[in-house]
């Protein structure tokens, strides 16, 4: 495959990757106060584990596990990726030589909970009144 091939392909790839994310929601659509939507946490575990630690102080892996009926492999890689967006922190530790991981949610991830709360409430106000 050549290199022309290839950058077709990967162009194509990434346009099929925001379709299926949904709709856009970048404020060129019409929906007032969605010029920000947060698309890291629109993902249905991140949204969950996001609104469970907006509510108690600190939760276990396996409690994040358990409410969001999902896999350890899952839940890892979710996690990862709100930590690097410092949306939560995650403290590491062993109780009776086993890992014990907490999480608990930023000051950063609040706000961008709050917002992307703001916006949902936007786009249900825009469709209800539409």
């Amino acid at each position: 495959m050549g290199e022309q091939s290839r950058a077709s392909r990967s162009e194509s790839l990434e346009r099929d990757d925001e379709s299926r994310d949904g709709p856009r929601l970048d404020g060129h659509d019409g929906i007032a106060g969605a010029s920000a939507f947060d698309r890291l946490i629109h993902e249905r575990v991140r949204l969950g584990m996001l609104s469970a630690l907006a509510v108690t102080d600190v939760m276990s892996f396996s409690e994040l596990k358990e409410v969001l009926d999902t896999t350890d492999g899952n839940l890892s890689v979710h996690a990862r990726k709100l930590e690097e967006s410092e949306y939560v922190s995650c403290t590491k530790s062993f109780q009776n030589r086993v890992p014990h991981t907490d999480y608990r949610i930023t000051s950063k991830g609040r706000r961008a909970l709050d917002d992307y709360l703001g916006h949902m409430e936007a786009l249900i106000k825009a469709v209800r009144d539409g």
